[in-house]
């Protein structure tokens, strides 16, 4: 799933192939028609999975197994997706992401664990998605900085876009702190006015509250 993120430091930082193929039916025998490109391309990553688990279950054993485990697949497929199907930089990644995983119990949180902090108004998932079908998140940049390298590190590939909205000038310097935890991710920031949200990223109907004054 892909998260578009809106900031607007000023007031609320708001951070926001498959392939088919047809079979012919007759009355007597049945065609198909398959691709051995994807055949082998599937073949090829499916390998790679089975590698980084190896890798994963002979140098990081104490690592938990299961969902976003060290042998769950496809969280293994999204690293490596990540890494470029490097197998020793998506184990790298893996093992600090599962292991950051467990120093903070995200498994174990729920509705009712967030509850507060969320009362808080820091951040909030907004209740439609933008134009492109994304899910976007409010963050209040007045109360806190969103830790950006954490998606970077921990959920590559899940973020969309990272819009900084009316940012004054004074935010340009955290801008320039902020921008190197982001890595390659910083390509996906756009500074704006609060106008081009409204036009570009929402309908009328659609549009957040804070942007709509």
């Amino acid at each position: 799933m892909e998260l578009r993120s809106i900031c607007n430091p000023l007031r609320h930082l708001p951070v926001l192939s498959n392939c088919s193929y047809q079979i012919k039916s007759f009355p007597i025998r049945t065609f198909s028609v398959r691709s051995c490109r994807l055949d082998v391309n599937e073949s090829h990553k499916l390998q790679l999975v089975v590698e980084v688990k190896e890798k994963l279950e002979k140098d990081y054993r104490s690592l938990p197994v299961g969902k976003n485990g060290r042998d769950d697949e496809d969280m293994i497929l999204w690293f490596l997706k990540d890494r470029k199907f490097s197998v020793e930089d998506a184990v790298e990644r893996l093992n600090k992401a599962i292991k950051w995983r467990q120093e903070f119990r995200v498994s174990e949180l729920s509705q009712d664990s967030v509850k507060g902090i969320a009362e808080t108004g820091k951040a909030y998932v907004h209740d439609f998605l933008d134009v492109n079908g994304r899910p976007v998140l409010i963050v209040d940049a007045s109360k806190h900085l969103p830790a950006f390298d954490i998606f970077y590190y921990y959920y590559p590939k899940r973020l969309g876009q990272v819009l900084f909205v009316e940012a004054p000038f004074i935010f340009k310097p955290i801008w320039l702190l902020a921008k190197p935890l982001l890595k390659s991710y910083s390509s996906l920031v756009r500074f704006c006015s609060v106008e081009t949200v409204r036009k570009e990223y929402f309908t009328e109907a659609t549009v957040p509250a804070k942007f709509r004054d």
